[in-house]
């Protein structure tokens, strides 16, 4: 029995934009699937090309966090924010990112058990601050971050990060995005 991918509509791909469905099928064939959250954010074009946009954005950014510091942010945050999706789907990348099949079960679980640098626990303390607290961040927290080494551009990068996967999680867990099958195998 085939569970539906989202509480709202889900178009055809065939039935997309050029753009949209060229980005859905470039990414089908990197992964060797559709990420459900593709299809579930197409039914509204404009919407998906602005989240995508900003995902690229923050996530392709050159910069002093790696690619495996930017998904253990989001996989963090997203169990924090109790987003499944989140936390299965980037879990995925970031066992692959890090090369490591344990890390994102760590993280997920409990980052503060999980074994990541004294850096990276300083990167997941502030991300969970600016999830649930963001109107108490103060001066104190982005001095413990630069005492570990943090530019303010990396600074801002995790914030921007935790903030737009706050987004995403909402969304997902309102629409009832629901997790490909494929995602919980990758990387192990």
């Amino acid at each position: 029995m085939t569970k539906p991918i989202s509480r709202f509509p889900v178009p055809d791909l065939a039935s997309l934009p050029g753009d949209i469905r060229a980005r859905i099928e470039g990414v089908a064939e990197k992964a060797g699937f559709v990420p459900n959250i593709f299809l579930a954010l197409a039914h509204r074009p404009d919407e998906f090309r602005a989240f995508f946009a900003y995902h690229d954005a923050i996530m392709d950014r050159p910069g002093g966090l790696t690619q495996a510091e930017r998904e253990m942010i989001i996989v963090a945050t997203s169990a924090a924010n109790e987003c499944q999706y989140c936390v299965v789907a980037h879990g995925a990348i970031l066992r692959i990112r890090a090369k490591d099949p344990l890390i994102a079960d760590q993280v997920a679980t409990n980052y503060r058990k999980a074994d990541i640098t004294p850096r990276q626990r300083a990167m997941l303390d502030f991300a969970l601050k600016v999830s649930a607290r963001a109107q108490e961040v103060e001066d104190a927290d982005h001095a413990a971050l630069r005492a570990h080494g943090f530019t303010e551009d990396e600074i801002w990068d995790i914030a921007a990060i935790t903030a737009f996967f706050g987004l995403s999680n909402r969304l997902v867990n309102m629409a009832s995005i629901r997790a490909n099958d494929e995602f919980f195998a990758m990387g192990r």
